[in-house]
């Protein structure tokens, strides 16, 4: 089984992936971050998903991103957007829940981890069609980071185990997500989406995370699992 570096969030995306790529034979690693986000039930939900999912082996990276500021995940102060009018990405901005750099960042602990593995491929979930308009989603964003992944590494320069950042769900709608989720049986009721959740981690059920999960699985012509206020 080749090994494989995970980016583990806890929420719907991560987990379908998760699946999947155990589905297709990798032997997975899984990363998760506490990088100072508002709440800790992301975490929480990574732990379950990870428990049942029995991955090889499963870190929890600390780094704290509220030194920089700028989004509103990791503000106390800068309130979550509700109810906004989720339409094409590509045209309404960026925005304020978008965290700076905050997949390079990731990324970047990952591509360390697997050279340290001598694994080739690092897993993350991000989505070019549902989503809220972050940058580094992007097909082009994730094909030259992988060219700077083959650069800067030694398994990349000397050719021995080259980096293949995979996005299997880049390409996919929400509904499209939450029914290879189904087909690969994933329990969605494990999975923590809500940007700004209440402090039992029940989803608010108006951010935008919350608002395309519940039009993935209004649109796959199911039931969202997950706890609502």
């Amino acid at each position: 089984m080749p090994k494989a570096v995970l980016l583990l969030s806890g929420g719907l995306d991560s987990t379908t992936l998760l699946a999947y790529a155990i589905h297709d034979g990798f032997d997975v690693h899984a990363m998760t971050f506490r990088y100072g986000q508002r709440h800790g039930s992301e975490i929480e939900a990574a732990r379950r998903v990870a428990g049942q999912y029995a991955v090889r082996e499963h870190v929890i990276v600390d780094i704290d991103l509220r030194m920089f500021g700028g989004s509103a995940l990791t503000s106390e102060t800068m309130p979550v957007p509700r109810d906004r009018q989720i339409g094409d990405a590509a045209t309404a901005g960026i925005p304020i829940t978008y965290v700076p750099a905050r997949n390079t960042i990731f990324l970047s602990f990952a591509l360390a981890w697997a050279e340290v593995l001598g694994a080739g491929d690092i897993f993350i979930g991000v989505n070019a069609l549902d989503y809220s308009g972050y940058p580094d989603c992007r097909p082009e964003y994730i094909i030259a980071y992988e060219r700077m992944a083959n650069l800067g590494t030694r398994a990349g320069v000397e050719g021995v185990n080259p980096i293949h950042i995979r996005t299997p769900l880049i390409d996919l709608g929400k509904a499209q997500i939450v029914r290879l989720g189904l087909d690969l049986g994933v329990d969605f009721g494990l999975t923590q989406s809500c940007y700004d959740p209440a402090p039992d981690g029940s989803a608010c059920g108006h951010c935008d995370a919350c608002q395309l999960r519940l039009k993935g699985f209004a649109e796959a012509g199911t039931m969202d699992p997950a706890r609502y206020l």
